[in-house]
């Protein structure tokens, strides 16, 4: 007698008793209670991943029903009609395949022959992929479906239930079957090889549950292969050397494993698939190794693994080979897909990203609480900057100034006014480059008086740019309206040991700004941190570089002196920006007009009315 034919595992051993279902434990519960206590209802609706059980539990039903000696709501097996059920030549059974019989006439006929008996008590009609019915073959079998033959069942499976119009779903009682654990499937496995004889390892069954990813036909499919084979990479490629040098940062290695792999005949789609199924697992054997697919030796390297690249780094690289499945749909070449996206995974210095960024920075702060160097070398983009470009700066003051108002920008005259005194040489002590402005100079040490009494401490010397920005930028605009109505036509001309001389239009004007020149004092030394002394000059009109003209003994205070007996000094003309306080106070508009008034007419006085 010649041989029997060779048949699939996921065929030989597909369950023929709901005992012998793996992983629904729920569906088996509604089944054999729905049997055993004469409640089947008229029309299921089976709905689950690929490979979880959908089909066979139907047939699995449609045996209970009409076994000859049912057992608790188990078929018996043995019997005339669970013989032929199983064989597939049962009257009592119509399977239809909705992917190829979803038009109107195909449903039409089925209604036309589900009145029709059959040997057995009930007639079962097995729909599977019912959501690929069309809407005119949904409605045709609406009616029927609701209101069948006494001896008719309807078992409806699909893999999208979502697609399934809510009509028929309201019509049905809904199972939902699930993927199958990885210790089941194991399991399931496990007694296949027992069952069948076959010789393979532990690691071509792992490599076949990993392959299932919670499907019992794919998994046994893959076993299958295994065993035609001989070799475990038969089912999955081997990625351990690719996932190694990964978590290297070895680009050149990660490249050659991967063409090895290519070269064998895997595709990109599948590679890609694979690692992000393996960095999963790597990420899982640390959160959660209750949920983790991998056991034995494999689990303790995919552990280290995640220990050395860092979580975020793990959960970085399955985010980037993710889209990089994505985008391997309208890619011209794949495999050059495929190839940026995993180098981007092993060196992060190549990729610009935020999240590279943040990775790069994690490997530091672990290295350095590790108190070891990185173990990597440092990319061309992680070089040292360049030097910067060298200046001279003078030492900042002992004490940090105020913050200032940044939003604040200098007025138009004061602009030109620090463009009118920039022709004359740079004072000593301003740096070589033009965009530094020094800032003061720290004070000098603390000297002791010959009789022993308490040190006193020298003023530093404030350089005339440094005033001049600071006024126009930070001082002025903090005075009162009042003193900043008249100091607001003056000027920083020079600033040495008697102290920053401050120059003003003529000396009437200079005797009026003398009445505020404690406050203004008190405004410079809150800024520069250090006591500025304000020596009040009159701005000289006869050197052509702007410098101004002190008087042998500058005279803060007083009665002003006589005006001269010559002609009137020419005004000197300023931004009208500067001649309106911000704060709008009429008070301080007219105080502006009086002192050009009293620079205009020297030796008039004002009199009240």
């Amino acid at each position: 007698m010649a041989d029997d034919p060779f048949v699939s595992l996921y065929r030989r051993f597909r369950p023929g008793r709901f005992d012998e279902l793996r992983g629904q434990d729920h569906v088996v519960r509604a089944l054999q209670s729905a049997v055993r206590d004469d409640r089947v209802s008229h029309a299921y609706l089976f709905s689950g991943p690929r490979g979880t059980g959908k089909t066979s539990s139907a047939r699995i039903l449609a045996k209970a029903l009409n076994c000859a000696a049912p057992v608790d709501g188990e078929p018996c097996g043995v019997c005339t009609s669970c013989t032929e059920i199983t064989q597939g030549t049962s009257l009592d059974v119509h399977e239809l395949d909705a992917a190829s019989n979803n038009g109107v006439d195909a449903m039409r006929d089925l209604v036309a022959h589900a009145a029709l008996a059959t040997p057995g008590r009930w007639k079962v009609y097995i729909v599977d992929e019912v959501h690929m019915l069309s809407n005119a073959a949904a409605n045709a079998l609406l009616k029927t479906l609701e209101e069948p033959p006494s001896h008719v069942v309807f078992v409806l499976a699909t893999t999208d239930p979502q697609k399934v119009p809510p009509t028929i779903r309201s019509r049905t009682q809904h199972l939902e079957f699930r993927l199958i654990g990885a210790e089941t499937l194991h399991a399931l496995l496990e007694s296949v090889r027992e069952q069948a004889g076959l010789t393979v390892d532990e690691e071509s069954v792992q490599a076949a549950v990993r392959r299932g990813r919670g499907s019992a036909r794919d998994a046994l499919s893959a076993l299958d292969q295994v065993v035609a084979s001989g070799t475990s990479d038969a089912a999955r490629p081997e990625l351990s050397s690719v996932l190694r040098a990964v978590g290297q940062g070895a680009v050149a290695d990660v490249l050659v494993n991967l063409s090895t792999l290519l070269a064998r005949g895997w595709g990109p789609q599948q590679m890609a698939t694979e690692l992000v199924d393996d960095l999963r697992q790597v990420f899982l054997a640390v959160l959660a190794p209750e949920l983790c697919a991998v056991s034995g030796p494999d689990r303790g390297e995919f552990a280290a693994l995640a220990e050395s690249m860092g979580l975020a780094r793990v959960v970085r690289s399955m985010e980037i080979l993710g889209r990089a499945l994505v985008d391997m749909r309208d890619a011209p070449d794949a495999q050059v897909v495929l190839e940026i996206a995993i180098v981007r995974a092993t060196r992060p210095d190549l990729d610009s990203g935020i999240e590279a960024l943040t990775e790069r920075v994690s490997a530091l702060e672990r290295a350095l609480a590790s108190g070891a160097a990185p173990g990597r070398a440092v990319g061309p983009s992680e070089a040292a900057p360049p030097a910067p470009r060298r200046t001279t700066e003078v030492a900042p003051p002992a004490s940090a100034p105020p913050a200032a108002d940044l939003g604040r920008r200098p007025s138009v005259g004061a602009v030109l006014r620090r463009q009118q005194a920039a022709p004359g040489p740079a004072p000593a002590g301003v740096g070589a480059a033009a965009d530094v402005v020094a800032p003061a100079a720290p004070p000098a040490p603390p000297t002791a008086s010959e009789d022993g009494g308490p040190r006193t401490t020298v003023a530093p010397v404030i350089d005339r740019d440094s005033l001049t920005q600071a006024w126009g930028d930070f001082v002025l605009g903090n005075l009162p309206a009042r003193i900043k109505a008249v100091f607001s036509a003056g000027r920083f001309v020079a600033a040495d040991e008697n102290g920053a001389q401050f120059a003003l239009p003529n000396a009437a004007h200079r005797d009026r700004c003398a009445e505020s020149a404690a406050e203004v004092e008190a405004a410079l030394a809150a800024h520069f941190g250090t006591k500025v002394s304000l020596v009040l000059v009159v701005d000289g009109d006869g050197d052509g570089d702007g410098a101004a003209r002190r008087p042998e003994s500058p005279v803060p205070t007083g009665p002003p002196p006589s005006p001269p007996a010559s002609g009137v000094d020419e005004l000197e003309v300023e931004d009208p920006a500067d001649l309106v306080p911000a704060s709008g106070d009429d008070t301080d508009h007219l105080s502006a007009a009086e002192a050009r008034l009293l620079e205009a007419f020297p030796g008039t006085s004002e009199v009240a009315e």
